[in-house]
């Protein structure tokens, strides 16, 4: 037995629930009189909503085809290998399932090294190998076709990336090693490191043909033919794929230096895979596309691969993968959808920039006619004028053709009538000023004129939903269905069950939810829901730091570690000063003790600033006029100080909630966090940090996960 055989049989045994990848070898003559062709085609025996994956066992079954082909190469029965997938999908990378059961080092190890044994016999046939990237391909799925002499891309293919820094690991088959020595560091720096944590970035085939990782791209619908008659010409000695040449020099140090300012922008040192990538490209900056030559690179991708596995920065990332992948498309508490009624017409109740976006929002998504009112024709007119643009900038960009365009302005309009314009609506959400009286005022009007079976709905931020219901006839309809902004872009959805809310109401609202493509989670009716409420409480305590008199600067760099999207006093600017302080009094009024009210804060909102900073000849300074209106006291703390200080106000928050049970587990903050917050992807959502950091049992006495969870199996 070889000793691949030998880890990858050990490994299998680790994952007895792998869905095998089988390798299907067929033989085809190729176009041109160019000889045999021995085609592999990567196929797990289920259609493209399954994709293709390579855990040990799909390892085996590639090793065993490569045998044949291997044997056929020799004896001189084909003059070339090709590896294609199924339907749809080329292969989608490493099964993370069975990276998550990995308990030890060396099994981690042995996965790494397993799959560098399998692949690098591609590039070791005695004749010319090709990819055809059909389809999807991620990770192992991209790295497999590295290791061919050639490529081919369909123009069609959705998704290709090297998601694995995203995730908290190296491409770690061959992707750090064969990728800058293909394509040059630049460019591969941009693949491995800054697409990878700009959530994920996806390419298209287009894209993959224009960075030089293909070498020749296909319509879809004869991709295979094309790509055959490509590879006899490729054979046959017709065409000649000529690729750039690479920049050994200072251009190599330069990428790999840009790639450590990518990486210390978003996760500040962190969390260690950008940085383990990089320090392997910077290795095989020497090397060349000899397999030989970069074995140094491949055994550096086992080791980080292998220390990586066993660190709880990829439990973590896996963690927030398998939320957001799959607890987002299961809801938990979520009624069954069969009580859902059918949503044929939207009111939206206000024209502002808000309204607007929800308007867009439902118009493209459910493609229903959506109807906003306000109080007066020029602010529905704004409102109706704001989608219709946004419209044609869909079509400008090529997003949606001439009839998509015409049809969805057709169906947004607006009118000052509330009962013409919501007697036949099937779903009405207001996005009103956030005042518990006006927002009972506008439901109390469009009780009077709604369907008995229209659900309505508020976008409120903070409020009661029940106080909001309680003077109505029919409390049991009214939903809260609150957005984040930009609402086209962060997809959580708070949708949030009142004391009287029916199950038919829930069941529409996720509905409708899942149409729009939000991710949902069932809150609780309770001060500030989820998101607003913690951020609330950490925003508050970094606020309370500053009044107390540690300089902004300090607090700004003591947060660092998190990798935060934004520092909070940025975010303070984005969020507005003004409603910071109206969340936070909201909060205050339900909880005194532990929430504050700033006075620098309502100074600042008094004068009409929008936060602490400006700008200074293109530069961020703090904003001199807001200093002057603001007192300190004279405690000062460490960097280190201000951020434990956050956390143990951040971690006695959760608690507080899960007690409350204002979601149904620590998963569901996890995922309001990331999908709503922007959560750092690579901290695996908020409670796993406070958990590995020792901070959820320092203050509550026991962590959020249990041993496993986010964390490597005991």
């Amino acid at each position: 037995m070889s000793t691949t055989t030998e880890l990858l049989t050990r490994a299998a045994e680790l994952f007895p629930g792998e869905v095998v990848t089988t390798a299907h070898v067929r033989h085809l003559d190729l176009p041109l009189q160019a000889g045999r062709l021995a085609l592999i085609t990567l196929d797990n025996g289920f259609d493209h909503t399954k994709p293709t994956t390579f855990g040990p066992g799909s390892l085996l079954k590639l090793n065993e085809a490569l045998d044949q082909v291997e044997a056929e190469a020799a004896e001189g029965a084909v003059v070339g290998a090709a590896i294609t997938g199924k339907p749809f999908i080329f292969a989608v990378g490493a099964d993370l399932k069975g990276v998550e059961l990995l308990k030890e080092h060396a099994d981690a190890l042995a996965i790494g090294k397993g799959g560098h044994e399998v692949f690098k016999r591609i590039a070791a046939l005695p004749v010319p190998t090709f990819a055809f990237y059909n389809g999807a391909a991620m990770g192992g799925g991209v790295e497999v076709g590295l290791h061919c002499d050639y490529r081919t891309v369909s123009a069609g293919v959705p998704a290709f990336s090297l998601p694995e820094v995203f995730l908290g690991l190296v491409p770690g088959w061959g992707g750090c090693s064969i990728l800058p020595n293909l394509i040059g560091p630049a460019k591969a720096v941009k693949v491995i490191i800054e697409n990878s944590m700009a959530q994920n970035k996806q390419l298209k085939g287009k894209d993959v043909f224009e960075l030089g990782i293909a070498d020749a791209i296909f319509e879809p619908a004869d991709f295979l033919e094309q790509s055959l008659l490509w590879a006899a010409r490729v054979l046959k000695g017709d065409l000649v794929v000529e690729r750039e040449a690479i920049d050994r020099g200072k251009a190599w140090d330069d990428a790999v230096a840009w790639g450590r300012l990518v990486a210390d922008a978003k996760v500040h040192g962190a969390a260690p895979a950008a940085y383990r990538a990089l320090d392997i490209i910077a290795q095989v900056k020497t090397a060349t596309l000899d397999s030989a030559d970069l074995q140094a690179g491949f055994d550096a991708e086992d080791a980080a691969l292998a220390d990586l596995i066993m660190g709880g920065e990829l439990r973590s990332g896996i963690y927030a993968f398998n939320l957001v992948q799959r607890r987002a498309k299961r809801p938990v508490g979520a009624p069954d959808k069969s009580l859902a009624r059918p949503v044929g017409k939207v009111g939206v109740v206000g024209a502002g920039l808000m309204a607007s976006q929800l308007a867009l929002l439902f118009a493209r998504r459910l493609e229903v006619p959506v109807v906003l009112t306000d109080i007066d024709q020029e602010r529905v007119d704004k409102g109706v004028g704001y989608v219709h643009a946004e419209i044609d900038k869909l079509l400008e960009k090529g997003r949606i053709g001439k009839d998509k365009s015409n049809r969805l302005k057709g169906l947004v309009s607006g009118s000052l009538d509330k009962a013409a314009a919501f007697g036949d609506a099937d779903f009405v959400i207001e996005a009103v000023f956030e005042e518990m009286g006006v927002k009972q005022t506008v439901f109390a009007d469009l009780e009077n004129v709604v369907s008995p079976t229209c659900v309505l709905a508020t976008n409120t931020s903070s409020l009661s939903v029940t106080e909001m219901a309680s003077k109505l006839k029919h409390p049991e309809r009214v939903v809260g269905f609150h957005f984040f902004n930009p609402v086209a872009i962060l997809p959580l959805l708070e949708i949030v069950r009142g004391e009287k809310t029916d199950d038919a109401s829930l069941a529409t609202a996720f509905g409708v939810s899942k149409k729009l493509k939000k991710t949902s989670v069932l809150v609780k009716d309770a001060p500030a829901f989820v998101v607003n409420r913690i951020l609330t409480r950490f925003m508050g305590e970094i606020q309370n730091i500053i009044d107390e008199g540690t300089p902004i600067a300090t607090v700004e760099k003591g947060v660092e570690p998190l990798g935060l999207p934004m520092s909070p006093i940025v975010l303070l600017e984005l969020v507005g000063p003004a409603i910071a302080l109206h969340v936070s009094e909201t909060l205050h009024g339900a909880f005194p003790e532990r929430f504050t009210v700033s006075e620098n804060l309502g100074k600042v909102v008094k004068a009409g600033k929008r936060g602490f900073y400006t700008w200074v000849d293109g530069k961020q300074v703090l904003d001199p006029e807001v200093l002057e209106l603001l007192s300190f006291g004279d405690t000062v703390l460490t960097e280190e100080q201000v951020l434990g200080r956050a956390l143990e106000a951040v971690a006695q928050e959760i608690g507080l909630m899960l007690e409350e049970g204002v979601v149904a587990e620590a998963q569901d903050i996890d995922l309001c966090m990331i999908t709503g917050a922007g959560w750092p992807f690579h901290l695996g959502g908020i409670t796993p940090y406070l958990d590995r950091e020792g901070v959820s049992e320092r203050v509550n006495g026991k962590r959020f996960l249990a041993p496993g969870v986010a964390s490597v199996p005991a």
